[in-house]
């Protein structure tokens, strides 16, 4: 996690918090956009475009509702020849879920390929049990429309077969690697050694295997008169939208001292009177904010900032 971020496509990264302070590296790889993903996301450089996303590395936390939002920041960018670093906290789990839902939107891949290019590119990639099965939902209920929404919305072939060679190269060396056990999927069984220490005692399939047993005494414990009181719990389960929020910076000027929140409209988003939030002049909207838990989801505030006229598109 300390060695540095990590080309995943062409104009594409992934990386930590400390990537993302050192100015040596963003010169290097000639960062132009930056995607922080994280509890305390916010703007550091003020050379580089931003978009700050605050949530936590929690399974129950809904990162699908800023799919549409994160794929047009780092599609514009990629467009407009920029390059973009995608960082949470460690670079494994937020970051690496937003990267593969974005290569799931811009190329034919389902989300578990998807996840093979990331760890490809960065070994330690490996998303938490719910952001997986959130990729995993996107792919079935979502995916087909995300894709339709970024065609019309930017019609450019001039990433799409670039896009396509890479990613065959990506998963190629991670059929290698795999056998060379230099990487692994994320599922090492408990005593066995991890090659690249991302599997914790309990994880994978000793994990998997607890929570099989673990369900199945509680079920055996469970009396007729609570099971569907346990069925309508399971119902408010779904991950939440909060807490979490968006704080969106582009271009060089300096963020507002007056609130914690700038208007996301500045880093090509846009908020609607009723806190929900879309993705920019975009037909295909996010989920809409439940109104019973719109006091925990953070407010947009908008707060003008001087803009070139041709940066309003990110």
């Amino acid at each position: 996690m300390g060695n540095g971020m990590n080309k995943v496509l062409p104009g594409l990264y992934v990386g930590n918090y400390r990537d993302s302070k050192d100015a040596q590296q963003l010169q290097k790889y000639n960062i132009t956009h930056i995607l922080a993903i994280h509890d305390t996301a916010r703007r550091i450089h003020s050379d580089k475009h931003y978009l700050c996303v605050m949530a936590s590395d929690s399974p129950d936390q809904n990162l699908t509702q800023y799919f549409s939002l994160c794929n047009d920041f780092i599609h514009a960018a990629r467009l407009r020849e920029g390059n973009v670093l995608i960082h949470c906290l460690a670079g494994m789990s937020r970051s690496v879920t937003v990267a593969v839902a974005y290569i799931m939107s811009v190329t034919n891949l389902n989300w578990k390929e998807a996840l093979k290019v990331v760890r490809a590119g960065r070994a330690v990639a490996n998303p938490n049990i719910g952001f997986q099965k959130q990729l995993e939902d996107f792919e079935c209920t979502r995916l087909v429309e995300e894709r339709r929404r970024l065609k019309e919305r930017y019609p450019s072939l001039a990433l799409v077969y670039k896009d396509q060679e890479q990613c065959a190269i990506m998963l190629n060396n991670y059929e290698k690697l795999l056998q060379s056990r230099t990487i692994c999927e994320g599922r090492c069984v408990m005593g066995e050694h991890c090659p690249t220490g991302v599997c914790r005692p309990g994880s994978g399939q000793q994990q998997g295997g607890q929570r099989r047993r673990t369900r199945s005494r509680s079920e055996m414990r469970r009396s007729p008169s609570t099971s569907s009181t346990a069925s309508s719990a399971s119902v408010g389960s779904r991950p939440r939208s909060g807490p979490a929020g968006l704080r969106g910076y582009t271009g060089s000027a300096p963020p507002s001292r007056s609130s914690s929140r700038v208007d996301i409209s500045t880093a090509g988003g846009s908020s609607d009177s009723g806190g929900a939030l879309t993705a920019p002049s975009s037909p295909f909207n996010t989920p809409p904010v439940s109104p019973k838990r719109r006091s925990t989801v953070a407010r947009v505030v908008s707060v003008p900032l001087a803009l070139k006229e041709d940066d309003h598109d990110l």
